[in-house]
């Protein structure tokens, strides 16, 4: 079977952040992280036999004129496509040519939209199946084995029988993680991906578990996909590790798992670069949760070779911490970020504006102590964003409980503005999103940048991270 892994370009001016993103804004200057499940799924299906083809035109910034051309020339037998809440209309509408222009094409949605609502999907676009949960790499090969020997489809997939919608059941998370390949890098062209935050060349990303082993945030839209967190095994992440050393010639890497492991898992992970040398070949990169390592073992992952940890501080105001679940105090996100500093790490910081129940002043405390732990040199980078409910999180059951939802027109939800009522006028929660950004032109914080610069690797990575801020304030530019 002819199979299209695709992420159809949108035909817009700015850059989607669709794939393996956990949140979506459009961008003016584009970084493309490496989507490692669909990467999966394309490797299994080649490794069983099957004629696969990666069509990612997000990343090769394909026009839309280029996609429909490739298309309907390669006539693929089944298209998979990922889909998240703002883009998900566009989608429809792709489907909707696709099956027209040709009809015995086998069209596949996936993502956390089509989870938290696959009924939508499915009655207001021809849509074949919508995958559910976050293992659709082992669903897609599922449903492929489905339509060519008959095997029962597994849980978690709806489909259309005898005119009618239906769905094989609530999907389950009880997928082996240690059975899956390594990744075809080459049929995924991995090369295409890569964000500001990497220094080395060539860099790329692992993912180590799915997703999260805390996943209580209200607002993570991927506790919809993995409600459950499993990891694949210490030796096999270190054997990819070692299979990109050794065959890509990678000098750093992007773990992006939710929050990667920790505890004892971590320890032996840290203790295995070392062991094996790879902590003097490689640098690596992952999202981290405040508050949940120790001194020791942040001098333990700078030892094995970790260069940055990417830290969620979402608020300074302990209330909103509490309401997200964080399971976290504000002292705590101060405590991590020196502690990780002083153990030689980079630290990365996320933060949110627009909760319903925060005042401006509420807003400007987190703004105040973004600026402070820059500042004061704990931390080195941060990503603003406003908040995003999005479907089938508990965030936005809330919002939809107390009435704070100002649309369901899913395509506002993409952090072009405020969709959730607040105390603070829209101009202002941009303003606030743009000041964030500004922390980074503060006299403090560049001198002690060009204080840091110790090669010429540095320098450019410096450019880039410049290039980076000044993009993002222009997509929070006060204009719509």
């Amino acid at each position: 079977m002819k199979i299209c892994i695709s992420y159809p370009p949108l035909g817009t001016v700015h850059h989607p952040t669709l794939g393996q993103n956990r949140q979506f804004q459009w961008f003016h200057n584009p970084s493309f992280i490496y989507p490692m499940v669909p990467a999966w799924a394309a490797t299994m299906l080649k490794e069983s036999g099957h004629d696969v083809i990666w069509n990612d035109c997000i990343a090769m910034r394909w026009s839309p004129e280029q996609f429909w051309e490739f298309i309907l020339r390669e006539q693929p037998d089944l298209i998979a496509l990922e889909t998240k809440t703002p883009v998900v209309k566009m989608h429809w509408e792709i489907i909707k040519r696709l099956k027209a222009d040709m009809p015995k094409a086998i069209v596949v949605l996936f993502g956390d939209h089509v989870t938290a609502l696959p009924e939508e999907s499915m009655s207001l676009c021809p849509v074949d199946y919508v995958l559910t949960g976050g293992d659709y790499d082992f669903l897609l090969v599922n449903l492929i084995e489905h339509l060519e020997t008959g095997i029962p489809l597994e849980p978690g997939i709806w489909h259309r029988r005898y005119g009618a919608t239906e769905s094989t059941g609530e999907f389950a998370l009880d997928h082996d993680l240690d059975v899956l390949p390594q990744i075809d890098r080459e049929l995924t062209r991995w090369q295409l991906y890569g964000e500001h935050l990497f220094i080395e060349n060539p860099n790329t990303y692992t993912m180590a578990g799915r997703d999260c082993w805390y996943s209580k945030c209200t607002f993570c839209s991927w506790t919809t996909l993995y409600p459950r967190f499993r990891v694949r095994s210490v030796g096999l992440v270190l054997d990819e590790i070692g299979h990109l050393i050794q065959r890509y010639g990678v000098k750093e890497i992007f773990d992006d798992t939710g929050t990667f492991p920790g505890g004892a898992w971590l320890e032996r992970f840290c203790d295995g670069m070392i062991q094996r040398g790879y902590s003097q070949k490689l640098r690596i990169s992952c999202n981290e949760r405040m508050g949940s390592l120790s001194r020791d073992q942040y001098e333990l992952m700078a030892k094995a070779g970790f260069r940055l940890l990417k830290f969620g501080l979402e608020s300074a105001n302990q209330e909103t911490l509490d309401r997200l679940r964080k399971g976290t105090t504000v002292q705590e996100i101060v405590n991590s970020c020196r502690m990780a500093k002083e153990a030689g790490l980079t630290v990365h910081l996320t933060t949110m504006v627009g909760y319903p129940w925060e005042t401006k002043d509420d807003a400007r405390r987190t703004v105040d102590l973004a600026r402070k732990l820059l500042g004061e040199g704990s931390a080195d980078m941060l990503q603003a964003t406003i908040v995003i409910p999005y479907p089938g999180t508990p965030l936005f059951d809330e919002a939809r409980n107390n009435h704070w939802l100002l649309t369901t027109d899913w395509s506002r939800f993409d952090m072009s503005g405020p969709v959730l009522a607040s105390p603070i006028p829209e101009k202002e929660i941009r303003r606030l999103t743009q000041g964030l950004y500004r922390a980074f032109l503060s006299p403090r914080f560049l001198g002690r940048t060009i204080v840091s610069i110790r090669s010429i690797d540095d320098l450019k990575f410096i450019a880039r991270a410049g290039k980076a801020v000044l993009g993002h304030l222009k997509d929070f530019a006060l204009r719509r």
